[in-house]
C-alpha cells in the first residue's frame, strides 16, 4: 500500500483500504489525484455507499399502494389522501455531535429539513430520539445539554417545532451517543421533485450559503469509530445559520412554484461532491462543474476543499436552459448567492475544473453505483440471553419501597 503517489497514511486518513484504493486504480486505470482521492473516500464512505449496511437495509419493505417514493431519493413520501403526501426522513448526527454536540445537532436538523424541501414538501414538524451514557458523568450531562439545545435552537428559529422525542441513558453509550432526528413535511403529491441531473445542457446552478471549510471530510469522519482523539475533530464538524436556512427555503419553494426546477439536491454530506455525482447518477447523465465559480467564504480555497466542504446551507439545481436569469433572480432576491458553475453532460462521468483546467475526470457510476460492498460478521449481544432468562414472576418483592421510589424519581430514563 502506498509507494505510487499517495503514502499509505495519507490512503488511511481518507478512511480507505488497501483493497478500495487498488479499486480505485482498476476504475481509473491510473491512479487518482488528490481531488479524485478526497471524492472516492467521501462517496465511499459508510455514511454515503451504506457499503456496510446496504445488505441489510435491502430487507426492509420499500413499495406499498401508498408509497410515492421510497429509498434512494432525498427524503420518503406517501400518500396521505386528499391530493397531498407525507414527506419524510430521519437521521443520525452521532459523531458531529460527541465532537460539538450544539452545531452537531443543529447541523443535524438543517439537514433533513433541506432533505424535506428540496423534494417540495414544506417542513411542519420534528422528532428526536436520543440515547447518552450515564447521567452521572459530567461530560455525558455536557453533550445532553448542547444536543438539545442544538435541536431546538435551530428548528425554533427557522419555525419549525419539535412535537416529541424520546431519551435513554445506559453506560453503553458513554462516548458513544445517538442522535437521531425525524422530520415531516407536507407537499401536494403531484408536486414533487427528485434530486436528478437530466436535459443535456442544461445550467447547474449553486444557491444559498457560502462555501467555507468547515465540515471537510465530515462523511469520512462520520463513518469512522469513536475514540480518543474523536473530540480533536471539530473542523470536521459543520457551522449552521438557521436563519439564512428559512431564506434557502422559501427561495427554493418560490422557484419549484414557478415551475423552473428540473432536478434540485442538498448539500449535505460530501457537500457539492454528493449532490452533483447523485444528481447525475439518477439522470443516468454526466455533470460538469467549475470551482472557480463557487461563491467562497474564505480566500485561497483548493478543488479539494470546494469538493468536500460540508457548509450549511446550500442547494443544488438544474434548471431548463434559458431560464437560469429567473432563478437567480428570485434568490437574489432573498438575498442568497446563486451562481451557474456547471452543466448537463452525456458523458456519463463528473469532470470538475478549476480555472479552464481539468482537476477530477470520474465515471459517475464509479461513486454512485460501484462502492465495495460488505458482509460484516455480527453476533447477539450478550445481554439478550439475561432478558430470555429473566423470571419476573420470581423477582423478590423490595423491602423498602419508599427507596424504589426515589430510585425511579432519579432515574431521568
Amino acid at each position: 500500500m502506498g509507494g505510487g503517489l499517495f503514502s499509505k497514511d495519507v490512503i488511511e486518513s481518507h478512511g480507505l483500504t488497501e483493497d478500495e484504493y487498488q479499486r480505485i486504480n482498476k476504475i481509473l486505470g491510473r491512479e487518482p489525484n488528490i481531488v479524485e482521492l478526497g471524492i472516492f473516500s467521501v462517496m465511499w464512505s459508510e455514511h454515503c455507499s451504506y457499503k456496510s449496511s446496504r445488505i441489510h437495509l435491502k430487507r426492509f419493505p420499500t413499495t406499498g399502494k401508498r408509497v410515492l417514493q421510497g429509498p434512494g431519493e432525498n427524503a420518503g413520501a406517501i400518500d396521505i389522501g386528499d391530493g397531498l403526501a407525507a414527506v419524510f426522513k430521519m437521521e443520525s448526527h452521532n459523531h458531529p455531535s460527541f465532537i460539538e454536540p450544539y452545531q452537531g445537532a443543529a447541523t443535524g436538523v438543517g439537514g433533513i429539513l433541506r432533505d424535506i424541501f428540496t423534494m417540495g414538501a414544506r417542513p411542519v414538524a420534528l422528532l428526536d430520539s436520543l440515547r447518552f451514557g450515564d447521567i452521572k458523568v459530567p461530560h455525558n450531562r455536557y453533550l445532553l445539554s448542547g444536543v438539545v439545545s442544538g435541536i431546538a435552537g435551530y428548528g425554533n428559529c427557522i419555525g419549525i417545532p419539535t412535537v416529541g422525542g424520546e431519551i435513554y441513558f445506559d453506560e453503553i453509550y458513554n462516548k458513544n451517543n445517538l442522535v437521531n432526528v425525524f422530520a415531516l413535511g407536507i407537499v401536494k403529491k403531484d408536486n414533487i421533485f427528485r434530486g436528478v441531473a437530466k436535459g443535456i445542457g442544461n445550467p447547474v446552478i449553486y444557491v444559498g450559503s457560502k462555501t467555507g471549510r468547515d465540515g471537510i471530510h465530515g462523511a469520512t469522519m462520520a463513518s469512522d469509530v469513536f475514540d480518543e482523539g474523536s473530540e480533536a475533530k471539530r473542523p470536521t464538524v459543520q457551522v449552521g445559520d438557521p436563519f439564512t436556512e428559512k431564506l434557502l427555503l422559501e427561495a427554493c419553494l418560490e422557484v419549484m412554484g414557478q415551475g423552473l426546477i428540473v432536478g434540485i439536491q442538498d448539500m449535505g454530506a460530501a457537500g457539492l461532491t454528493s449532490s452533483s455525482s447523485e444528481m447525475a447518477g439518477r439522470g443516468g447523465t454526466g455533470i460538469d462543474i467549475h470551482v472557480d465559480r463557487v461563491p467562497a467564504r474564505e480566500k485561497g480555497m483548493t478543488p479539494y476543499e470546494f469538493m468536500l466542504s460540508e457548509s450549511q446551507e446550500r442547494m443544488l439545481i438544474v434548471t431548463q436552459a434559458g431560464k437560469e436569469d429567473e432563478v437567480l433572480n428570485i434568490f437574489k432576491k432573498w438575498d442568497l448567492d446563486a451562481v451557474v458553475i456547471g452543466e448537463v453532460t452525456d458523458s456519463k462521468r463528473m469532470r470538475v475544473f478549476d480555472k479552464g483546467v481539468i482537476v477530477a475526470d470520474i465515471p459517475v457510476d464509479a461513486l454512485t453505483e460501484e462502492a465495495p460492498l460488505y458482509e460484516r460478521p455480527i453476533s447477539p449481544p450478550p445481554y439478550l440471553d439475561i432478558l430470555h432468562d429473566l423470571d419476573i414472576d420470581n423477582l423478590p418483592i423490595p423491602q423498602d419501597l419508599n427507596k424504589v421510589l426515589l430510585t425511579l424519581l432519579s432515574s431521568p430514563t
